[in-house]
């Protein structure tokens, strides 16, 4: 069950800038990073290679790497983009910004917004400009929210009691991460949860 949502979760492409990857579509042929299977990074991934119609032979090499792993892999030359899921700033893509020259790549086009229109937690999403080093533009892409969640079996009065203090927090938490900075009291209820709202969170927004 969902409890509140959190930050925007944005699907990031990052490449050599060596690489001549501008667009996303100049990811066939090429040696990339889809990460660990079971992670969301590697089921973003696989949805949106489905969406363009594309499977791992697609590419010359596929690797999957876990995130600590993916930007030594780039900067290492074993692959020539890595794809990553994540708030901003991510320290895993700041570190591949800071140790090799790297280029973002924008995700958008017709097959992107169709996704995002069969799937209501997905959403247009942009990676602020000036983040990381070399990237002076925003870049846009798309992304789900981050959400907190527990199980039916909870107890409504202990989700409750999460809840209440998250919110009666709400300026402390923004100052632990910059990626919970833009947090706002009325956005964390939002429509496109991932699973039912828990009773306990109910009760609390009531």
């Amino acid at each position: 069950r969902s409890a509140f949502a959190l930050y925007s979760e944005s699907f990031t492409v990052l490449a050599r800038s060596n690489s001549n990857i501008s667009r996303f579509e100049d990811l066939r042929g090429r040696r990339i990073n889809i990460g660990q299977p079971g992670s969301g990074q590697r089921a973003t991934m696989e949805v949106v290679m489905d969406a363009f119609g594309w499977s791992r032979f697609d590419f010359s090499l596929v690797r999957e790497f876990s995130s600590e792993h993916q930007a030594e892999a780039l900067c290492d030359n074993e692959v020539d983009a890595i794809i990553f899921v994540a708030g901003h700033p991510s320290g895993t893509i700041k570190s591949a910004t800071e140790k090799c020259d790297t280029n973002f790549v924008a995700v958008g086009g017709e097959t992107v917004d169709a996704l995002i229109d069969e799937n209501k937690y997905y959403r247009q999403a942009t990676i602020p400009a000036g983040v990381y080093r070399g990237q002076a533009a925003e870049i846009p892409t798309f992304g789900l929210i981050a959400t907190m969640v527990t199980t039916s079996d909870t107890p409504p009065d202990l989700v409750g009691m999460v809840v209440d203090s998250v919110f009666k927090n709400l300026d402390r938490l923004r100052k632990m991460h910059p990626a919970l900075a833009n947090l706002r009291a009325g956005e964390m209820k939002r429509d496109a949860m991932p699973a039912p709202m828990h009773d306990g969170a109910k009760s609390f927004y009531n």
